[in-house]
């Protein structure tokens, strides 16, 4: 794992966050935004795939260094209960601001992609940092209640991917969501996959629901989206 540091916050914490560059040296800068677990294999596999696609990948480490193991849901639950929502978007905007000035980083702006509670705030770092973020694809998490961001800096073309049984992640809070935000103009779509459970694309398959086949179709379609929107 190629760990780097990011910016530290203005009392001189540092988070770091996992680095992975394309083959060919360059590419568009994408945000790969942890599980409940943490910086975990599952997440760096994760950022490596988008590398080899192409991509500019970086991960941050949201829990500073805190890690759940696929065993441990309790703990991954305190973690991300714990995990305070403004230096989560703090650390993520820092995160967004190293790729953006990174010499391998091209494109027309910044892509995020998240998973779980990833997902949720891969849409929070859409909102607040519309100003670099063009594009994001939030795989079953959103933000609802008091982790709801402020939408009118939401920029970013938004194609996501929800879970129809899910408990975590109710698909009907989704589609509510994605239809005050299309009604506010934004470019938003929420994909329900029929049959699926939440962490369908976890490669760890905590919970039994991991689909090989609608992970290996979706996986080549998440690229060409990001390609498409950011170069």
């Amino acid at each position: 794992m190629s760990l780097v540091d990011l910016p530290p916050d203005p009392e001189g914490a540092t988070a770091r966050g996992h680095l992975a560059l394309p083959p060919g040296g360059t590419g568009p800068g994408v945000i790969v935004v942890q599980e409940w677990w943490g910086l975990n294999p599952g997440i760096v596999e994760m950022a490596d795939r988008l590398a080899a696609a192409g991509f500019v990948a970086l991960a941050p480490d949201l829990y500073r260094g805190e890690l759940a193991g696929h065993d441990e849901i309790d703990k991954a639950a305190a973690l991300m209960q714990a995990l305070p929502l403004e230096r989560a978007a703090a650390d993520m905007s820092r995160a967004v601001d190293y790729l953006a000035s990174h010499p391998a980083a091209t494109g027309a702006g910044i892509g995020v992609v998240g998973f779980c509670m990833g997902g949720m705030l891969a849409l929070v770092l859409a909102a607040t940092r519309g100003d670099v973020v063009k594009a994001a694809v939030p795989f079953y998490g959103v933000p609802t209640g008091e982790a709801e961001p402020d939408w009118a800096g939401l920029t970013a073309v938004v194609r996501g991917h929800l879970a129809d049984h899910d408990d975590f992640f109710p698909p009907e809070v989704a589609k509510e969501l994605e239809a005050r935000l299309r009604d506010g103009g934004h470019d938003v779509e929420f994909v329900i996959h029929p049959g699926t459970g939440h962490a369908f694309m976890g490669p760890h398959d905590t919970f039994g629901t991991l689909d090989l086949e609608l992970s290996a179709r979706l996986w080549p379609e998440v690229c060409a989206f990001l390609h498409d929107q950011l170069g």
